[in-house]
C-alpha cells in the first residue's frame, strides 16, 4: 500500500482534530483546524484512506513542515 504524508502547511495552533488513527477517510475530509493569523484554515485529506498516524492534538502549536498524519491507501 501507499502512504500519504500530510504535513504542516502554515505555522499556528491545531483547533480541532476530527480524526483518529484507524478512521477511514475520503479525499476532502477535513483532518484538522489550525488557527493562524486569527483565521481558522482546515486540513483536508488529499486522497481517500485510513489514517495510520496522527502526530498533532487540539490546543498544540506547530510550525510549517511538521507531521500531521499518515492516510494508507
Amino acid at each position: 500500500m501507499a502512504q500519504e504524508i500530510i504535513e504542516v502547511p502554515i505555522t499556528g495552533k491545531i483547533t480541532t482534530v476530527e480524526v483518529k488513527v484507524g478512521d477511514t477517510v475520503q479525499e476532502g475530509d477535513v483532518i484538522c483546524f489550525i488557527e493562524s493569523m486569527k483565521m481558522e484554515n482546515p486540513i483536508l485529506a488529499p486522497v481517500a484512506g485510513k489514517i495510520t498516524q496522527l502526530k498533532v492534538a487540539a490546543a498544540q502549536m506547530v510550525e510549517t513542515g511538521n507531521l500531521i498524519a499518515i492516510i494508507e491507501y
